[in-house]
């Protein structure tokens, strides 16, 4: 017990600053929805069209990004600190091919989304913000490789003090160039682009200098040399890091298929449904934070060839993001018709959503534990057969099981309700296949250092 209640302050310690980081990366977005939406309609729909573009092609490129916690946690572990700083180096090189890609790919989205059948008065807000941001993706992917890199030796403080001071001075910005305060042009949503790019930039010099200074980060030296792309490093990093960025896109457009199964039953389903899918989302961050510390704790023990803490640490990520998840549905289903009346007051689609926030609730579970599961398997350096996993859970079960249900039912078609129920059974489906995959990994992990033990004391 004592080791288990170890690991919870560990989890704990290292995930709470991730969790403040994480809030403070949806409330950047959350000022952006709002300053533009008190501009126009317009600008609020021309922003949210360019955000669907950008942060589906973003979350995919920074999951690859994420291969570079579990490199480092398990170094940090195994104390070779002058190859963290090497890989760091390398690693650097590959995150800033992926920024420039997608500043390219942003910059030009306008190839793609003029032929979409949308106003062009949104269209035209949706192109100027996609190219103002996509300077400010390319700063964005170089901050996540230092963050990843400072999380995955434990140091996540600095990366919440940083996070949290760009989330602050995004509002400010927002208001200069949305607003066109202190004579500054006055451009709608796309002034949003221009300060989120001001931000991420000031974001990256920020960890940047504190990285080079920080006492912390000393043993690695980071920057002590100029270092040349390596293919070794190159291939490790798409090789735990594509399945993860595959991995958030089959999630994310779980989420998206829903939305485009459900926009045929008309805008008051639509509304209800999102409303209930960004209250689960908000709840959903405890998990992950939690799921994210797991990443790095198991990782840095697999470094320090424990591997017995480390499934003691596996463990306890499940049974923390299990109390979590149970704790976040009761607060949803207790003040569920209050959390609601914040995002709507159109009786119609109140009514809906509350009806769907007990499918919210429900949510939790499952997806707590996969979260749970998902971060300790990364931590294990283990990504592709969990991508497998989830393809299968969502694919294959979620959205057809979901479609039917919404369209026909067992005689009468379920409408949202059944969409609900078509995702919890396919995150259900993945809890239980990621916990099988996490026994299986622990099991092989102990095997493999305890064999590898033995043939070292032989050998001396």
């Amino acid at each position: 017990m004592a080791k288990y209640l170890f690991e919870f302050k560990q989890l704990i310690k290292i995930g709470v600053p991730i969790f403040g980081s994480q809030l403070s990366y949806t409330l950047m977005g959350a000022t952006d929805t709002i300053i533009a939406g008190r501009a126009s309609a317009n600008d609020l729909a021309g922003l949210a069209v360019g955000t669907a573009f950008s942060n589906t092609i973003w979350f995919f490129f920074t999951g690859i990004i994420f291969a570079v916690t579990p490199i480092v946690a398990q170094l940090y572990g195994a104390k070779k600190f002058l190859e963290i700083g090497q890989k760091l180096r390398e690693i650097i090189w590959v995150a800033a091919g992926l920024g420039l890609l997608m500043a390219f790919i942003f910059y030009n989205m306008d190839i793609i989304i003029e032929l979409l059948p949308i106003k062009n008065s949104i269209t035209s807000v949706t192109i100027g913000y996609l190219k103002a941001v996509s300077i400010g993706w390319f700063f964005v992917t170089i901050f996540t490789c230092l963050r990843c890199y400072s999380e995955g030796m434990t140091f996540t403080k600095p990366v919440f003090y940083i996070a949290f001071s760009g989330m602050l001075l995004n509002i400010p910005l927002d208001l200069i160039f949305v607003y066109g305060w202190f004579g500054a042009p006055k451009l709608g949503g796309i002034g949003c682009g221009i300060a989120t790019s001001i931000v991420s930039f000031i974001m990256m010099i920020s960890i940047f200098v504190y990285i080079n200074y920080s006492k912390n980060y000393k043993r690695t030296e980071p920057f002590s040399r100029f270092t040349l792309p390596s293919l070794k490093t190159t291939k490790e990093v798409f090789k735990l890091g594509l399945p993860i960025g595959l991995g958030i896109f089959i999630e994310l457009s779980m989420f998206s298929g829903a939305a485009i199964i459900l926009s045929v039953l008309g805008e008051i389903v639509v509304a209800s449904h999102s409303v209930a899918i960004s209250i689960a989302s908000l709840f959903f961050m405890v998990p992950l934070a939690i799921g994210l510390a797991s990443s790095t704790r198991v990782g840095n023990l697999i470094g320090e060839k424990n591997p017995y803490q480390a499934k003691i640490a596996a463990t306890s990520t499940i049974l923390l993001c299990i109390s979590g998840a149970l704790l976040n549905s009761i607060i949803i289903i207790s003040f569920g018709s209050f959390i609601v009346g914040l995002y709507t007051t159109e009786v119609p689609v109140l009514e809906l959503a509350i009806s769907l926030i007990l499918f919210a609730a429900i949510f939790q579970l499952p997806d707590g534990i996969q979260m749970g599961a998902l971060g300790s398997l990364r931590g294990y350096k283990d990504t592709f057969i969990p991508m497998i996993l989830l393809m299968i859970s969502y694919w294959i079960f979620a959205m057809p099981i979901g479609y039917y249900l919404t369209n026909f039912g067992f005689g009468t078609p379920l409408g949202a309700k059944g969409m609900w129920f078509g995702m919890i059974i396919g995150l259900t489906i993945f809890s239980f296949l990621s916990i099988f995959r996490l026994k299986w990994v622990v099991k092989n992990q102990i095997k493999k250092i305890s064999t590898n033990n033995f043939s070292d004391f032989a050998a001396n």
